[in-house]
C-alpha cells in the first residue's frame, strides 16, 4: 500500500490528472490488495454521482455562466461601483462585495472570479490598480462561495455527511458575511495609498439601484423558497437558471442563443471534471471503509487523549496539507468520509465541521502548487501565478487562516442561526 502511494504522489507532482492519480489508487487498493471485483467497483463509482443532491451542483454552475452572458454581473458591478467606488480602495471594495454577492447567487467559485475578475480587472487596472493585486484579491475572495449560499462546496459537504442541505445553507451564511467584512478591511487596508476616484451623482447610483434590482431579487427568490419549504435545493438550483434566462432576455435584453450555447459548453466542461473527481475519489473513500480506517484513527486518537477541539486542529492540517495537491472536491472526498467518523463520536457537530472545513479547504485554492482559484484569476487577469501569489501572502492568506480559527473556536457563529430553525 505504502508503495502505492508514493507513486501517486510522485504522479501528482510531474502534473498526472488528479482524476487518474486516483483511479489507479483506487484500482490497486479495492481489486488487487482487497480482492474487490471491478464491477462492484465501477457500481461505487456510479453511486456517488448519482446522487439526486449533486444535480444542483452543474445547475448552479450553469445558472453562474448565465449570468455572465445575461447581464446580470455587470449590473452588481455597475451598483456596488456606484455606491463604494470613490472610496480610497473604493473599487477594491466594489470587488469583494461584488464577489461574495456573486457568489451567493451562482454557487460556483471558478465561475465567480471568471465572471466577475473579467469586468472587474481591467476597471480596476485603468483605475492605477496593479493587475496582480486585483487577481489575489479576486481569488481570495473567491473563497466566500465556499460560506454564502447557495454554495456547491454545502451541496458536495451535505451529499459526502448527510447533513440537511437547509441548516449547512444558513450555518455559512454570517460566516460568509464575516469573512467578507475583514476582506474588506484588509483591502482598503492594502489600497490606503490610492487616489479616491470621483463620486457617482445619486442618479447615477439610482439608475444602477433599477437595474441591479432583478439581480438583488434572486437570492430572496432562491433562499426564501427553500427556507419556507416551496421548493427543495435542487429544485432552487434549476430557479436559479430560469431566473437569469427570464431577466436576460425580458429585461436586459443581452442574452442571445449563443450566449446560452457558450453557458451549456462551459458547464458541461467544469461538470466533467468535478463528477470525474467525485466518481474517482469515492473509490478512495470507499477503500477507507473497507479498510476501517477511519474507525481505527478515531480509536488511536482518542487512546492518545484527542480532545475536539485539537481533533479539527489537526483536520485543519490535513486539509491545508491535501490542500497543496488537490482541488477543493476531491480534497473534501478524500478527508471527510474519515474525519466525519471522528468528529460524530467526539460530538462535534456536523455544521460546526462544516464550517470550519469550508474555511481550510478554501485555503488551498490558493496554497501551491495546485493554487486552482489563483492560477485561474492569474488567467483572467493575464498575469503572472507568482505576482498574484506575492499579493496574497501574508494579509490576504493571514485573513482566511483567521477566518478558519475563529469558526473552530466560537462555533456560535454559523451556529445559532440553523439552531433557531428547529
Amino acid at each position: 500500500m505504502i508503495p502505492t502511494i508514493g507513486i501517486s504522489v510522485l504522479f501528482l507532482f510531474i502534473g498526472v490528472p488528479i482524476f487518474i492519480v486516483f483511479t489507479i489508487i483506487s484500482e490497486v487498493l479495492l481489486g488487487f490488495h482487497l480482492g474487490i471485483i471491478m464491477e462492484a467497483i465501477e457500481q461505487g463509482m456510479y453511486n456517488s454521482i448519482a446522487k439526486y443532491i449533486l444535480i444542483a451542483v452543474p445547475l448552479f454552475i450553469f445558472s453562474g455562466n448565465l449570468m455572465l452572458a445575461g447581464g446580470l454581473s455587470r449590473r452588481l458591478v455597475d451598483l456596488f461601483t456606484c455606491y463604494v467606488g470613490h472610496f480610497k480602495g473604493g473599487l477594491a471594495l466594489a470587488l469583494v462585495l461584488t464577489m461574495g454577492f456573486f457568489g451567493a447567487l451562482c454557487g460556483s467559485i471558478l465561475a465567480a472570479i471568471v465572471a466577475v475578475g473579467s469586468i472587474m480587472i481591467p476597471m480596476m487596472v485603468e483605475r492605477g490598480y496593479p493587475k496582480a493585486f486585483c487577481a489575489a484579491l479576486v481569488a481570495a475572495s473567491a473563497g466566500l462561495d465556499a460560506l454564502i449560499p447557495p454554495s456547491d462546496g454545502a451541496i458536495t459537504y451535505c451529499a459526502i455527511t448527510g447533513a440537511p442541505v437547509s441548516k449547512v445553507f444558513m450555518a455559512g451564511l454570517i460566516p460568509g458575511v464575516f469573512q467578507m467584512t475583514l476582506l474588506v478591511v484588509g483591502s482598503l487596508w492594502l489600497c490606503r495609498k490610492m487616489k479616491p476616484s470621483r463620486p457617482s451623482s445619486w442618479g447615477e447610483r439610482g439608475w444602477a439601484t433599477l437595474k441591479a434590482i432583478p439581480v438583488l431579487l434572486m437570492p430572496i427568490v432562491i433562499l426564501g423558497g427553500i427556507y419556507l419549504g416551496v421548493y427543495t435545493p435542487v429544485e432552487a438550483s434549476a430557479i436559479a437558471c430560469v431566473w437569469p434566462i427570464v431577466v436576460g432576455i425580458m429585461i436586459y435584453r443581452e442574452l442571445t442563443l449563443t450566449g446560452v450555447w457558450i453557458a451549456l459548453k462551459r458547464t458541461a466542461s467544469a461538470t466533467g471534471v468535478v463528477f470525474a473527481l467525485i466518481a474517482t475519489a469515492s473509490c478512495l473513500s470507499l477503500a477507507f471503509t473497507y479498510t476501517r480506517l477511519p474507525q481505527n484513527l478515531v480509536q488511536l486518537l482518542t487512546a492518545a487523549g484527542v480532545t475536539p477541539i485539537l481533533f479539527l486542529i489537526l483536520s485543519s492540517v490535513a486539509w491545508l496539507i491535501l490542500g497543496l495537491f488537490l482541488e477543493a472536491v476531491p480534497n473534501m472526498f478524500i478527508s471527510l468520509p474519515i474525519i466525519m467518523v471522528g468528529a460524530q463520536l467526539m460530538g462535534i457537530d456536523l455544521l460546526h465541521l462544516y464550517l470550519v472545513q469550508g474555511a481550510f479547504i478554501s485555503v488551498g485554492l490558493l496554497t501551491p502548487p495546485v493554487s486552482i482559484g489563483a492560477y485561474t484569476a492569474a488567467a483572467v487577469a493575464e498575469v503572472d501565478v507568482r505576482d498574484v501569489m506575492q499579493y496574497l501572502y501574508p494579509v490576504l492568506f493571514g485573513i482566511l487562516i483567521l477566518c478558519g480559527l475563529i469558526y473552530m473556536f466560537f462555533p456560535g457563529i454559523g451556529l445559532w442561526l440553523p439552531r433557531m430553525m428547529t
